[in-house]
């Protein structure tokens, strides 16, 4: 057991060392969860309940045989801005012993049963709540390797605190996992920053931002214009002009179009038409895990290949 526990801790230290030279750390030590502390209530294997597939899939590794995991968001052909939810919704959360939820009024549906109902010794993670955000912030936290390093930690204190008995098993599972996302995407978007930093992207939606920064890349795109389609709202006329402008400069103003395949509009479309008339390579990124049956990790490195290969393309045919 000593033996285990020392090599689990030199894998973690080791993934700190190497994240924090990239600029894309690793916690070696759990934060705590903005719901308050988590109460021992365990079950075998322990219910939960994620608010998106996403942070469904990364609890779902972390917990292994000792959770069952519900993912209610997952459909990869709606908007899951404008997800409305049912009855068996507010049983399944009702009825789980963790539930996460991203907040920042991307699940307000969730967080509404979760008022309304009250279950004993219920954990709670919010996800905007843990990493200090604002209601009103971008909430697209887990294009961000940094609020998902901040979110597996807490998972891990959440679910040893539940079932503190198998917290030898989540410590192990908690470096496996770290070591997963940092092969898989986290070094990815450390080599695209190293060769690509600076390079002006355009982004029809806030989606991309938290990626942009992770990997050093510029989004020069109108502000306004990708939070009012993320809202669901019309672009300021003014947004629309400065976009089709930075397009009309073709590769000298854009190097690569990333397009949120889930918040399809008319004038999304045309902005996705106008890149490809001045031969803008365009990407396409998702809200919810595609497919849905992938892993956290497979989803957010199938999506920093294309963009490597976008970036790659254009910098050849300069």
């Amino acid at each position: 057991m000593q033996r285990s526990a020392y090599l689990i801790a030199v894998v973690i230290a080791a993934i700190v060392v190497v994240s924090a030279v990239a600029g894309i750390y690793v916690l070696n030590q759990p934060a705590s969860s903005a719901s308050g502390p988590c109460v021992a209530n365990p079950s075998d294997p322990i219910q939960v309940v994620a608010g998106e597939n996403f942070w469904g899939s990364l609890v779902s590794q972390l917990g292994g045989s000792h959770v069952n995991v519900t993912s209610i968001v997952s459909d990869p052909n709606t908007d899951p801005h404008e997800y409305e939810s049912n009855p068996a919704n507010a049983r399944a959360i009702t009825n789980a012993q963790y539930v996460i939820v991203n907040g920042a009024g991307y699940d307000t549906w969730a967080l509404d049963i979760l008022s309304s109902e009250s279950t004993p010794k219920q954990c709670v993670l919010n996800v905007q709540e843990l990493i200090g955000q604002p209601v009103d912030a971008n909430p697209h936290f887990w294009y961000s390797p940094y609020y998902v390093n901040d979110t597996v930690a807490a998972m891990y204190r959440d679910l040893s605190a539940i079932d503190p008995a198998d917290q030898a098993y989540f410590r192990q599972q908690y470096a496996n996992l770290n070591m997963s996302l940092w092969q898989s995407y986290m070094s990815q978007e450390a080599q695209i920053k190293q060769k690509f930093a600076g390079v002006p992207v355009a982004s029809t939606e806030s989606i991309f931002v938290y990626m942009a920064n992770a990997t050093g890349l510029d989004v020069v795109s109108p502000a306004a214009f990708m939070q009012a389609v993320a809202e669901g709202t019309d672009p300021p006329a003014q947004s629309v002009a400065q976009f089709e402008t930075l397009l009309q400069g073709g590769n000298s103003s854009v190097r690569v179009l990333v397009y949120n395949e889930q918040t399809i509009t008319p004038l999304t479309q045309a902005i996705k038409a106008m890149a490809a008339q001045y031969q803008i390579p365009t990407i396409g990124v998702t809200e919810t895990m595609q497919p849905p049956t992938a892993t956290f990790q497979a989803w957010m490195q199938g999506e920093l290949f294309d963009l490597t290969n976008a970036l790659n393309a254009q910098a050849l045919g300069q």
